[in-house]
């Protein structure tokens, strides 16, 4: 009887081993957010074939599955991949070939890194990006002339932070055979007292002949980039605006291996012949590129005074800015990416360029359903423009308020600021709202994202009280914001976004709780470990 009750104990205890389904890898002991429909918290996730197979307690899950592979996260916090909204994915990569002005203080400090740089280079053409006038004591735009000394036979061309401000020598100006009296059609050549200032706004930066970059470059920029996205538990990016080159290039070292960054590209609208080549070809889509949409710029930037606006800048007396194309232009355009299965997603920044933009999506659109055609930064709306938006998506980054906020007013005056980096309002309408970073023109780090979204804050807490606080987001919309509504918005919610069975293994483990800590703790976050596909790439 005895040998009978132990067999029939053995074999209840094979069986009970064989039920268990068989995992890649089990996390244990999380404090995860899985950002699914109800928001709700586990402490264990297994996962199969690079996706999540079972989601539950730490009893539920290990009952479940067997796994060779365990991951104790002893109580640390861990949330979906984070989704970057809108930033420049490969521009990022090539700044780290060129010189950084990022964080600059003054133009001398500008001077003292270039002439760093070009000893360390001994570059026959110096570029480089992230110069910020509005950071110096003297908030005013550059002049060329001590370029023209340092450099008098170099070209120099470096970019304002924002992209949409270009200083440049007269080396470079004489290559480019512009003059004070090119015609430029959507920017503007800076002239004082008759002579050209090496400042160039906009679409008139596009007669600066910059050399080729190199494919060496190009893919040890992307490399670059992935890394330090990578660092900072980035597993989407969506690079708003990159050529057929670029994108093809991103295809291969995916199919490669060694691109593993899963990219949503934004085709530039800046080409017809490339918006007719997708067109034609429809919509690419691997597990790591999703291309169906094209970048449009709308406008130019709020900080160089380029943001398209209704009524003149409160500070430059009739100067409205500029739209990029004739309204004629961008009517063509969304009508024949109306007519394809493609997404249409522009850079608006003035309330004139919105408006504008609002009303043209509206018209083509008809009663199309589902669309999730974006407006990228959605920074400056008027009051009746904002139920314009109850189906069409702000795209929005929040650093860009924190980063704005000490001058804004100025530019705009205290009326207009009411409908400037509204991201409640424009929440509230939607029903979601994406986020980003905009990098390298801010940040690549998302916890200074969550930050500005939430607190409002700089650094320094400054406000005190939070910049236009009503329209702070809630620290669950932001980190809805910043995964399945970023999911959501580039048609991916169903395969990422949230911590859920089916759905790929994207997840980043952090040091501590965003959800919970106190704001001013939230920038010191840092990432311990990220995952892609279940695999940890960080």
């Amino acid at each position: 009887m005895r040998k009978i009750i132990l067999t029939l104990g053995l074999i209840g205890l094979f069986t009970a081993c064989k039920q268990q389904e068989k995992a890649d890898l089990i996390v244990i002991n999380a404090n995860a957010y899985t950002v699914n429909k109800n928001f709700q918290n586990v402490e264990s996730f297994a996962i199969k074939d690079g996706k999540f197979i079972g989601t539950g307690t730490n009893n539920e899950v290990q009952k479940k599955y067997e796994t060779l592979e365990t991951i104790d996260a002893k109580n640390q916090t861990i949330v979906p991949g984070f989704i970057d909204a809108h930033c420049h994915f490969y521009g990022l990569g090539l700044q780290q070939q060129k010189v950084n002005l990022r964080g600059t203080k003054s133009y001398d400090e500008v001077l003292e890194k270039l002439v760093a740089f070009q000893k360390q280079k001994n570059s026959t053409f110096i570029t480089g990006r992230g110069w910020d006038q509005n950071d110096w004591e003297v908030k005013e735009f550059p002049t060329k002339e001590k370029l023209d000394k340092l450099f008098p036979k170099i070209p120099v061309a470096i970019g304002r932070v924002d992209g949409h401000a270009l200083l440049v020598n007269q080396a470079a100006i004489d290559l480019s055979r512009i003059t004070k009296n090119t015609k430029v059609s959507g920017g503007e050549i800076i002239i004082k007292e008759g002579k050209m200032t090496g400042i160039l706004i906009d679409a008139a930066m596009d007669f600066i002949k910059f050399p080729e970059t190199s494919k060496k470059e190009a893919i040890q920029g992307l490399l670059d980039a992935q890394k330090i996205s990578f660092s900072y538990g980035l597993t989407t990016v969506d690079d708003a605006g990159i050529d057929k080159k670029t994108i093809e290039l991103i295809d291969s070292l995916q199919q490669a291996g060694s691109l593993k960054m899963r990219i949503y590209a934004m085709v530039s609208g800046d080409d017809q012949q490339e918006i007719d080549y997708y067109i034609n070809k429809g919509i690419i889509k691997t597990n790591r590129l999703n291309v169906r949409s094209f970048k449009v710029y709308g406008d130019g930037a709020l900080g160089s005074r380029g943001a398209a606006m209704r009524k003149p800048y409160t500070d430059r007396n009739n100067h409205f800015g500029a739209m990029i194309y004739t309204p004629k232009r961008y009517k063509e355009l969304a009508k024949q990416i109306a007519a394809s299965d493609f997404q249409m997603n522009t850079h608006a920044i003035g309330d004139s360029t919105n408006t504008w933009l609002l009303k043209t999506y509206k018209e083509v659109l008809k009663n199309s359903k589902d669309r999730r055609w974006r407006i990228e930064h959605a920074q400056i709306i008027a009051q009746e423009d904002f139920k314009n938006f109850d189906n069409i998506l702000p795209s929005v980054q929040p650093t860009h308020a924190t980063s704005d906020m000490y001058w804004a007013k100025d530019r705009i005056g205290k009326e207009r600021m009411k409908g400037a980096y509204a991201y409640k309002n424009l929440l509230n309408t939607y029903g979601k709202i994406a986020l980003g970073t905009d990098f390298p023109v801010e940040k690549v780090n998302p916890f200074l994202t969550f930050y500005a979204a939430t607190i409002r804050k700089d650094l320094e807490n400054y406000p005190e009280n939070g910049f236009q606080m009503e329209n702070a987001l809630s620290r669950e919309e932001t980190l809805k914001g910043m995964t399945i509504w970023a999911a959501y918005s580039n048609f991916e919610e169903n395969e990422k976004g949230s911590i859920e069975v089916g759905k790929f293994a994207d997840f980043v483990i952090l040091n501590q709780d965003i959800m919970k800590i106190e704001g001013k703790e939230i920038p010191k976050t840092k990432v311990v470990s990220t995952f892609l596909n279940g695999e940890k790439v960080y």
